[in-house]
C-alpha cells in the first residue's frame, strides 16, 4: 500500500475516487494521528472511521459530529493542535454512538475554565433515540456483538443529550459562517445534513458513507429509503464544491459531488420502484427479494460497494415499511415453534444427521443458500449433536467467507462460532477469537466490512473489524 501522511490526505482521497486506492487507510485511522487535515478555507477534517468536520467561524469553532469514545481524546488533541479558540457549537448529524461520544473532553475543558459548555444541536428525535438506547441496552449489546463479532461489547447507557433541537430546518449564524441544518429521514429518523453556503461545503452525515446505503440493516430499526433518495436529490441541487461525509473520504469538485449523490439516489430509487411494483402486483416477500435487481454498474462505483449493508436487505426493509411483517406465506402467519418444525422435517428426512449430510453435499456443490436452510434445520432438531454442529459450523463459515457486507458476515460468523462451540465443547467467545482476524474483530477495531487493499474497494477481503454502534 502507498505510504500515507496527513499532508497527502487530499491526494489520497483523489486516488480513492479514481479507484486507484481503497478506503482501508482511512477506515483504519491511518490519518487520524496527524491532527486535523486542512481540506479548505476555515475547514478542518478529522479522518477516522466516523469523521468530524471542524469549522473556524472567526468567533469560535463549530464541530459537525464528534466521533466515538475511542477517538474522543485524539479528536480533542487534533483540534487543540490547530486552534485554541473555544468550541461554541457541536452538531450531531444523528444519534448513532460512533458520532456522539467525542463531546466529553470539550465539556471538561469548558468546565475547568469556568466557561460555557459547547452548545450541542441536533434534530429533536435524537433525544428519543438516546432514551431508547438506554431502555434496550441489553438488546443492543447482543445484536452488536453478533453484527461485529465483539463478544465483550457492552452497549452504553449514558449520553450527552442535545441542548438545542429543531424539527424541520434550523439556521445557525456563528461568527462569519452560516450553518443551514436540514432534517431528512434516511439511515435514521433523526438525521441532519448541513450546508455552509459561504464555503460551498456540504456535510452529509451518514446520508453518504462511501458504501451502498445502510438502508436495510437486518438487526436495527426502520430505515427510510424513499426520503433518503429525496434528500440526496436535494443535496445535489445545492452546488456543493466540497462534500464531507460521515464515513469515508471527502469529495472535492461540484461535478464529482453531483455524480456521487445522483448515483446513490438512483440506486435507492430503483430498489424502491421495483419493490413497490412487485408488491402492487401481489408478490410474496420471497418473490420480491429474488425479483428486484440492481441497475447494472452502480455497485461497481467506488462509493457504492455493498461492503457494509446490501441491496437485498434494503428490499426487506421496504417490505417492512410498506407491508408489515407478514411475508404472505400463510404457514408463517402463526407458525409452529421452529424446533418443533425442524424435528418433524428431520424425522421425515431420516434424522437430523441426514439433513446435515445433505447440507454438506449442497455446500460442496456451491448451493450455499440451500445448504444454510438444511444445516439450520438439522441443528434446531439436534442442538447438542456435535456432528451436526460441525457441519453447521462449516456451512456458516463458508457463507461468511462468500459475503461482502458486514451485516451478513457478522451474522454468519456468529452462527459458525455457536456451532463450533457445541462441537468442541467451548464457548462462542473462544471460537470467535481462534484466528488472527477474529481476534482483531473482537478487539473492537473499526471498519465497515470488506475493503480491497489493492484497488477499488470491494473485490478482496480485508480483516473484518468491528464498529460499535452503527
Amino acid at each position: 500500500m502507498t505510504e500515507h501522511n496527513s499532508s497527502g490526505y487530499m491526494e489520497y482521497a483523489d486516488r480513492v475516487w479514481r479507484g486507484e486506492e481503497s478506503l482501508l487507510a482511512h477506515f483504519t485511522g491511518e490519518f487520524a494521528g496527524g491532527g486535523l487535515v486542512r481540506v479548505a478555507e476555515r475547514t478542518g477534517f478529522f479522518p477516522a472511521f466516523a469523521n468530524v468536520a471542524v469549522f473556524d467561524t472567526g468567533d469560535g469553532l463549530v464541530l459537525v459530529d464528534s466521533g466515538d469514545f475511542r477517538t474522543a481524546s485524539q479528536l480533542y488533541d487534533a483540534v487543540r493542535s490547530r486552534s485554541r479558540a473555544p468550541v461554541t457549537t457541536m452538531v450531531y448529524t444523528h444519534g448513532h454512538v460512533d458520532h456522539v461520544f467525542g463531546v466529553g473532553p470539550f465539556d471538561q475543558e469548558a468546565a475547568d475554565a469556568g466557561t460555557a459548555l459547547p452548545e450541542v444541536v441536533a434534530h429533536e428525535a435524537v433525544a428519543a433515540r438516546f432514551d431508547r438506547y438506554r431502555e434496550t441496552a441489553g438488546y443492543n449489546t447482543w445484536i452488536n456483538r453478533r453484527q461485529f463479532g465483539v463478544p465483550s461489547l457492552n452497549w452504553p447507557t449514558e449520553y450527552r443529550y442535545p441542548d438545542t433541537t429543531y424539527r424541520d430546518r434550523l439556521t445557525l449564524r456563528r461568527g462569519e459562517l452560516t450553518f443551514e441544518l436540514v432534517h431528512a429521514r434516511g439511515e435514521t429518523d433523526d438525521h441532519t445534513y448541513l450546508w455552509i453556503p459561504e464555503l460551498k461545503t456540504l456535510c452529509t452525515g451518514d446520508l453518504f458513507i462511501w458504501n451502498s446505503p445502510n438502508a436495510g440493516n437486518p438487526q436495527k430499526v426502520q430505515r427510510y429509503p424513499v426520503e433518503w433518495a429525496a434528500a440526496l436529490r436535494a443535496m445535489q441541487e445545492l452546488g456543493a464544491e466540497l462534500l464531507l461525509p460521515g464515513h469515508g473520504v471527502p469529495i472535492l469538485g461540484a461535478g464529482r459531488i453531483r455524480l456521487a449523490l445522483g448515483d446513490t439516489a438512483e440506486l435507492l430509487e430503483s430498489l424502491c420502484t421495483q419493490t413497490r411494483d412487485l408488491m402492487n402486483a401481489g408478490a410474496r416477500l420471497d418473490e420480491v427479494l429474488h425479483g428486484v435487481k440492481v441497475p447494472p454498474g452502480l455497485l461497481d462505483k467506488p462509493y457504492l460497494h455493498p461492503a457494509y449493508d446490501e441491496p437485498e436487505f434494503v428490499v426487506r426493509n421496504l417490505w417492512r415499511l410498506w407491508g408489515g411483517w407478514y411475508d404472505q406465506n400463510p404457514a408463517n402467519l402463526k407458525p409452529a415453534p421452529e424446533a418443533a418444525l425442524a424435528a418433524e422435517l428431520a424425522e421425515a428426512a431420516g434424522g437430523a444427521r441426514a439433513l446435515a449430510d445433505r447440507a454438506g453435499r449442497l455446500l460442496a456443490r456451491g448451493e450455499l443458500r440451500l445448504a444454510t436452510h438444511l444445516a439450520e434445520t438439522a441443528a434446531l432438531a439436534a442442538p447438542t449433536d456435535p456432528d451436526v454442529a460441525r457441519i453447521r459450523a462449516e456451512v456458516f463459515t463458508r457463507r461468511a467467507a462468500a459475503e461482502t457486507s458486514t451485516m451478513a458476515r457478522g451474522v454468519f460468523n456468529w452462527a459458525a462460532a455457536e456451532s463450533a462451540a457445541v462441537a468442541e465443547g467451548t464457548d462462542v467467545a473462544t471460537e470467535l477469537t481462534r484466528s488472527d482476524e477474529g481476534r482483531r474483530r473482537a478487539a473492537g477495531v473499526i471498519s465497515v466490512g470488506v475493503v480491497d487493499d489493492d484497488s477499488c474497494g470491494c473485490a478482496a477481503a480485508m480483516d473484518d473489524i468491528a464498529e460499535q454502534g452503527v
